[in-house]
């Protein structure tokens, strides 16, 4: 004769004794929270987030021609695929002078990419770009445009990336430039009058 096989029970955690027992000594018990009472004269506090002056409801008044346009790694790439000139083509979209930056921490990005993307860091390296300076610590150049987007509301993001899309949507006032069918268009682009233009 075996012993009886006992089959635990799945996710059983050992049952510990709360610290509110009353078999614990008084000295070890843990204290119930005191609620203290509210001083209706008191003035209340509430912080709200502050919305920058620029933004008129979703309408941004500090974008403007020249555009200044923020270029991520993958546009670069994605327009030598396209075989598309970045600064003409962002002038044909736009209808307006363009200025594309790019950072030193997407710059950084295409360096490491190696001999294959040699050709983007030629356009990268183009006199016609603006080179913005990055003072934050290590080179993820996501962080460092959506860092730089909700700082300053002058900038166009020009990218391909999804996940970097979705997280400038959430930002208002900050349109993305993508490409699509052989051509650049701009999302959330306000027109004169204020209203969004898609």
């Amino acid at each position: 004769q075996g012993k009886q096989k006992k089959t635990r029970k799945y996710a059983v955690m050992k049952r510990m004794i709360s610290l509110r027992d009353h078999r614990i000594n008084e000295k070890d018990r843990a204290k119930a929270p005191v609620k203290k009472k509210e001083d209706p004269s008191a003035i209340k506090e509430r912080e709200v987030p502050q919305h920058p002056s620029c933004l008129f409801f979703q309408y941004n008044t500090q974008l403007g021609p020249p555009y200044h346009i923020l270029v991520d790694t993958n546009f670069i790439n994605f327009s030598i695929k396209a075989k598309l000139d970045l600064v003409q083509s962002m002038m044909d979209c736009l209808y307006a002078k363009c200025i594309p930056c790019i950072t030193d921490c997407v710059m950084g990005e295409i360096e490491k990419l190696g001999q294959k993307y040699r050709v983007a860091l030629r356009i990268a390296k183009d006199p016609r770009f603006e080179r913005l300076p990055c003072m934050h610590k290590g080179t993820y150049a996501d962080d460092c445009l959506v860092q730089r987007v909700t700082q300053h509301k002058c900038y166009i993001v020009a990218t391909v990336d999804k996940e970097l899309k979705r997280r400038i949507r959430k930002i208002p006032g900050v349109p993305i430039m993508y490409i699509s069918r052989h051509r650049y268009n701009i999302e959330r682009m306000p027109d004169d009058y204020g209203a969004p233009r898609f």
